[in-house]
């Protein structure tokens, strides 16, 4: 089945077909590196990540590559290294900003590793790539689509007469509804920054426009051109980029002479509570908040991995809520579904292993479909409802669980204490009871919820003892008969080559045995 994508640019849910099967090419903007990641800008993190993860399933790691930027020429990056020079903190200008860069983002990778992502194949800082942007903005100004003002060069918005196609805007609707003070040095009201002049205390490059520093929408454009060409597959982010973020990567690209992105992904934003997450509602959680000190009050702290189930429980083209209900609901299922891979005992679960073919059909053709993790997890919990009986294809299933959890990203979940748990309780409860006389022994394997008392134990024992009589008398069908009646009570029998297989179940009624002669 193919992977169908709902492109913005075209506005319709489209069959994927990359511009090349062995090089397949994804971009996602990153984070602007000043503090820590809060929970909105986690969200487009999982939804790439399981794309990502998609995308390597189908068409192998070896042939997509993987972009996710990191700005780091900002602002609130050089007022917070000022703020440090000022208190005294040696070094320069630069080598402050480098090291709340640097902080930053090892605080980013911490917290998205926590919420299993993987990490892109590039992650490329603004900063080196400087030389790229001068070049860039250096062809559009010859080109005639930027001109310089005072120090500065902006993108002339009227050379791009598609401008606003991606959001849906218009020009002069734009125009007439803006609220802010136009500079004085602009043409238009609608051109936007390329390069801007930086004073001696602030981080600054040489250029052909004097010293300074680039705007935001060029340096996504020239990493995207440099790290994976004039045209690739995929481009995406939250829809808070969609405009002007996005739209003016694709003017100045499509201006430069590049093709740019085939199809253009966004997710919806987050909200806490049913309410927009802002610091004056007091709802406003970063990713750390979350991991370090729980939430909602729920009993315990939030793991990374229930932050992440309670992401993939929402489409990521709809407004998601995070909130005690989804959490909560997050942290159930991933408890069943840890039960669920110890329930071969604690050998089984110490050796499964992720294998792209033991993935589970349904599953994939979920996320085929416009990336649908609600549907793939709740097509996981129909696998992990009834599980067979009989040891091989119940090992089977399990494996296909497991894989199946790994592609969403849950890899280490075989390793959660309900794995455990579940697991050493299997362990405690199998016996295997050896009779002395008999012609052949016979196992008594019990589900791991089940606890018989030794009266009721006895009472399985005899009766598949019996069963084995019957069928060494070759009395078959008394043999079928005692095996339906304990089938009903709860007790399934099997003849094996090493003796007699007993399995009871959640469902066990020693009322059912009792009498049955």
């Amino acid at each position: 089945m193919s992977i169908k994508l709902y492109n913005t640019a075209t506005r319709s849910k489209e069959v994927f077909t990359p511009i090349d099967p062995d090089n397949v090419r994804m971009y996602v903007c990153g984070p602007t590196v000043y503090d820590r990641a809060h929970l909105g800008n986690a969200r487009p993190v999982v939804v790439f990540d399981v794309l990502n993860r998609l995308l390597r399933h189908t068409y192998g790691d070896d042939h997509v590559t993987y972009v996710r930027n990191f700005t780091d020429v900002d602002d609130k990056i050089n007022a917070t290294a000022l703020a440090r020079k000022e208190a005294g903190a040696e070094g320069s200008i630069e080598e402050l900003v480098r090291e709340r860069s640097d902080e930053t983002i090892r605080w980013y990778h911490e917290d998205m590793d926590a919420l299993g992502t993987l990490r892109p194949d590039h992650e490329p800082r603004a900063t080196e790539y400087i030389a790229q942007m001068v070049a860039m903005i250096a062809d559009l100004i010859a080109k005639g689509h930027a001109y310089e003002a005072e120090g500065h060069v902006l993108f002339k918005v009227s050379s791009y007469k598609d401008y606003g196609k991606l959001s849906g805007r218009k020009v002069e609707d734009m125009i007439a509804g803006a609220r802010v003070e136009v500079a004085p040095y602009k043409e238009d009201p609608m051109d936007f920054v390329l390069w801007k002049p930086s004073t001696d205390e602030l981080p600054g490059w040489d250029s052909p426009w004097g010293r300074g520093r680039p705007g935001w929408h060029i340096e996504c454009s020239a990493m995207a051109f440099e790290l994976l060409g004039a045209r690739f597959d995929i481009h995406g982010g939250g829809n808070d980029l969609q405009f002007p973020h996005h739209e003016n990567e694709i003017a100045q690209s499509k201006c430069a002479g590049h093709e740019f992105a085939n199809v253009w992904m966004h997710n919806e934003m987050l909200q806490v509570e049913g309410k927009k997450m802002s610091k004056s509602l007091g709802n406003f959680r970063t990713v750390r908040d979350v991991l370090d000190n729980g939430v909602f009050g729920l009993e315990g702290l939030v793991a990374g991995d229930q932050v992440r189930m309670a992401f993939l429980l929402s489409h990521y083209s709809t407004v998601m809520d995070f909130s005690y209900k989804r959490v909560h609901e997050a942290r159930t299922k991933l408890d069943n579904f840890g039960q669920v891979l110890g329930k071969l005992g604690e050998q089984f679960r110490s050796n499964l292993i992720f294998k792209r073919e033991f993935v589970d059909p349904a599953i994939v053709s979920a996320l085929n479909d416009d990336l649908n993790t609600s549907a793939a997890v709740s097509k996981i919990q129909i696998l992990a409802k009834d599980l067979p009986t009989d040891p091989a294809k119940r090992a089977i299933r399990i494996r296909s669980i497991h894989s199946s959890l790994c592609l969403l990203g849950f890899e280490d979940l075989k390793n959660s204490a309900q794995a455990r748990n579940s697991a050493s309780n299997f362990d405690g409860v199998l016996e295997i009871v050896k009779q002395g006389q008999d012609r052949f022994d016979y196992k008594l394997i019990v589900n791991f919820r089940v606890s018989l008392s030794t009266k009721d134990k006895e009472l399985v024992r005899s009766k598949s003892i019996q069963w084995r009589e019957f069928r060494n008398n070759k009395q078959y069908e008394k043999a079928d008969e005692l095996k339906e009646r304990m089938l009903d009570a709860g007790v399934e029998l099997r003849a094996g080559s090493s003796g007699i297989d007993t399995f009871v179940s959640q469902d066990f009624d020693p009322t059912k045995l009792e009498g049955l002669k």
